[in-house]
């Protein structure tokens, strides 16, 4: 039997029905590179029973998104620079992504996923980062195919001796990979426990682990999800990530059971 895993939705409107969906990639990512059962969990704020969800699945694939967190929930005031926002998503993602961690589910935090997994512990995001940071070499492309859009755009350093290091060693020149860049915002002060796994050359932080974390946690600004899967441009990191993720989940799932039949 497969690990569940849960994947987080975004809440639309497309006309004349509120959608509960997520984009095709990480569906896909989860089948053919985790080799896990995705599920996908609606944005039901605190309607949504995470205790019960969480004894249920062995993993969570927190997606990425065109919305951005609110800033509320890091105490800033919005502006346009931190739109668009879904706050059915934010209230069903940030205390999933506490409580995943708590209980020690596995968790692949990815995109809009590894700001929540900032802010839910406590950390802030930079809007519009390229422009209030005055850096540049990050973008989002508006325009092109996706393989275009997805292509693979600059370098990241990962850190020696780091979850991410374990996982990318093998594909790792010189301790850099190459990594796509689809965002508009950046991490900002860090979350509690937030550890710096991988940063790109003007220290944009592009990976995060929890510290004392009881299970995988790991967060990527980039999208590993597009590449990942055979049948396109497979790209070796990107497949490794979600094989970790993979082997982690099952891990999970494994201790359970081993747990349900010693009780």
């Amino acid at each position: 039997m497969k690990a569940l895993v849960a994947v987080t939705t975004d809440l639309k409107h497309v006309d004349p029905y509120d959608w509960h969906a997520t984009p095709a990639p990480y569906i896909n990512a989860a089948v053919d590179s985790a080799d896990v059962m995705p599920l996908l969990v609606p944005s039901l704020a605190e309607k949504l029973d995470i205790g019960t969800l969480l004894d249920r699945v062995d993993g969570v694939l927190v997606t990425g998104s065109r919305s951005n967190v609110h800033p509320s929930n890091y105490k800033v005031g919005p502006t346009d620079d931190h739109a668009p926002f879904d706050p059915a998503r934010d209230a069903t993602t940030l205390p999933l992504i506490r409580a995943a961690i708590e209980r020690g589910v596995p968790l692949l935090a990815i995109c809009r996923g590894i700001q929540e997994l900032n802010v839910a512990l406590g950390g802030s995001i930079t809007a519009a980062f390229q422009k209030n940071r005055k850096i540049e070499g990050h973008s989002y492309p508006w325009e092109g195919t996706l393989d275009e859009r997805f292509e693979l755009a600059h370098g990241i350093r990962v850190k020696d001796g780091s979850c991410l290091d374990t996982i990318l060693r093998d594909h790792a020149a010189a301790g850099s990979i190459p990594v796509n860049s689809l965002h508009t915002q950046a991490l900002d002060q860090l979350g509690e426990r937030i550890v710096v796994e991988a940063e790109a050359e003007d220290g944009t932080v592009e990976a995060v682990s929890v510290s004392g974390a009881p299970g995988f946690v790991i967060g990527v600004q980039w999208h590993p999800e597009y590449w990942a899967v055979a049948g396109k441009r497979k790209d070796g990191p990107s497949a490794a990530i979600f094989k970790a993720f993979g082997e982690a989940a099952r891990a999970h799932a494994a201790g359970k059971s081993n747990r349900a039949a010693a009780a």
